[in-house]
């Protein structure tokens, strides 16, 4: 079994998503008419949280996977043109230079190999003040021997001050008041500000 596809598809997850972590970003000040959602998965997540939370009227969702790409698709035809999906790699978005106001990554970066990478690319797409909102699992949830066992993550994730150290050094400001910690340091949400 693989729990990691189980859970990240599941309805539950989109619930938890939409509802919590979609109103936390939220009140957190995440932004943005222009947006990218980055690591869509089958459910088109941070797409619907970025139009019916954050303020987006067009977002482009981009995942990896092409099955994904469908599945979004098909999940956010309610929001019409809105939202376009496309496959695309998290460390090289086909988006131009400080193009958008808002990129959503939700649970994106712990699956991504190269995520100081994908943290970098993140930053140049945005304009200057443009906003990442973020919700990650840090290396103490992902790490865990036990969820190792049936899930597939690539090897050695970051830890809470590893991932704001990296938004730091690629060009992002994370005042406090708007950083998260739950679930002691296992879970982060988040809005960074690009410099």
């Amino acid at each position: 079994m693989d729990a990691n596809r189980v859970w990240v598809d599941s309805r539950l997850r989109f619930r938890i998503g939409l509802g919590v972590e979609g109103r936390v970003l939220s009140e957190l000040g995440a932004r943005g008419t222009t947006a990218l959602d980055v690591g869509t998965g089958r459910r088109g997540l941070g797409a619907r949280v970025a139009v019916t939370r954050l303020g987006a009227d067009d977002v482009r969702a981009f995942d990896l996977h092409q099955a994904s790409v469908e599945s979004s698709r098909r999940a956010l035809a309610d929001l019409g043109d809105r939202v376009r999906v496309e496959r695309a790699d998290a460390t090289a978005l086909p988006v131009a230079d400080d193009a958008v106001d808002l990129v959503v990554s939700l649970h994106t970066l712990h699956h991504v190999v190269d995520w100081p990478a994908a943290v970098a690319e993140y930053a140049r797409v945005l304009r200057p003040g443009g906003q990442l909102a973020y919700a990650e699992m840090t290396a103490r949830f992902v790490d865990n021997p036990v969820l190792r066992a049936v899930s597939r993550h690539p090897a050695d994730r970051f830890t809470e001050d590893e991932l704001l150290a990296a938004l730091e050094g690629a060009g992002f400001d994370v005042p406090a008041r708007r950083h998260r910690s739950r679930a002691g340091g296992c879970w982060l949400l988040g809005v960074a500000t690009r410099r």
